[in-house]
């Protein structure tokens, strides 16, 4: 079985892995498509937290059931599926509270354990969503947008607010899509203006801001003074972090989605004046895997333009170092099987 194992930053090889097989309560899932993360970029280049070398990447997944174990007759050999990546405990505090996206013990395929760059990967039948109804496309994409949708429902985001969305990635496009779904008004900032046009395009953005000395100005102009309700913060970088609490009205909410390894500070007068929430919104958890799937089955995803390039699997490794690049104009890359 072929896998790709990053061995250490800047290393990707293609290896040969044994054939998995499963017990009871697990399946074998042939992979048939991977989408490329932020998370690998950054594994691969070394600014991951929670990560350790070697391991093989990949967790926004889909695929085929190619073998059951006992006590798996909810599902079936053939059927097309997409694979919840987040493996919680189902004990601890966060797992009872129904918190199973920030469990205390929580192993991320393709993060804490080897993930899904491979022909074939065992998990828990819990961790697999039927997904006839799907492209093969739409099932591995389920994943990265129900990040956006978790973060969306936390942030406790209304019809009729307006939401400041800071990065033009795949996982900011996502927060604006789904907040377009709860019916928010959507302004985007980005530092480069081609995404900036496709937030419009895509996923519904009403106004767009360049990020830089001139954004506070246009977000006052742009909500009359007031800055926006629920700014979310998607762009994984400390200065756009620290920046964003300037940019959230008196009594709203900062949402951090992306992750950065740094330490993140805050001028705290400007906080407690306006007395902010700041959250932190982790993964996602079934219930945002359900939404999204709902919006896509709304005609409301467009994922055919979602996707932006492809590689097949032989081809990964020769591709990946050009979608680092922001002049590829990569949003979302995907690999096929």
């Amino acid at each position: 079985m072929k896998q790709i194992v990053c061995n250490a930053p800047d290393s990707l090889v293609m290896t040969e892995g044994e054939t998995p097989t499963c017990g009871s309560g697990e399946a074998v899932v042939r992979i048939r498509r991977i989408g490329i993360c932020g998370t690998d970029l950054h594994a691969y280049k070394g600014n991951q937290p929670f990560f350790s070398y070697p391991r093989i990447l990949g967790h926004e997944l889909s695929g085929e059931i190619e073998a059951l174990g006992e006590g798996s007759q909810s599902l079936r050999v053939g059927q097309r599926v997409s694979i919840i990546p987040y493996l919680a405990c189902g004990q601890c505090v966060a797992c009872s509270k129904g918190k199973t996206n920030c469990c205390m013990s929580m192993q991320v395929l393709g993060v804490h354990v080897d993930g899904g760059m491979r022909e074939r990967i065992v998990v828990p039948v819990e961790q697999l969503l039927p997904a006839d109804d799907l492209s093969l496309d739409q099932a591995a994409m389920l994943e990265p947008l129900s990040i956006g949708a978790h973060a969306v429902r936390r942030s406790g985001l209304q019809a009729g607010d307006t939401a400041l969305v800071i990065g033009a990635g795949p996982i900011g496009l996502g927060v604006m899509v789904m907040a377009r779904q709860r019916g928010a008004r959507v302004i985007a900032m980005d530092l480069q203006a081609d995404r900036l046009r496709f937030c419009q395009s895509w996923a519904g953005a009403e106004a767009t801001v360049i990020a830089g000395s001139e954004a506070a100005d246009e977000l006052i102009e742009l909500t009359g003074g007031a800055y926006p309700d629920v700014v979310f913060d998607a762009t994984g970088h400390a200065g756009s972090m620290s920046k964003a609490f300037d940019y959230t009205s008196h009594g709203g909410t900062l949402v951090y989605v992306g992750l950065v390894k740094a330490d993140i500070s805050f001028h705290d007068p400007e906080f407690h004046k306006r007395e902010l929430t700041l959250m932190g919104s982790r993964n996602a958890t079934r219930e945002d895997f359900d939404a999204v799937r709902q919006a896509m089955a709304g005609g409301h995803i467009d994922i055919d333009r979602y996707i932006t390039h492809r590689a097949e699997f032989e081809q990964m490794i020769d591709a990946f170092e050009g979608w680092l690049s922001p002049e590829s104009g990569v949003i979302k890359a995907v690999v096929e099987l």
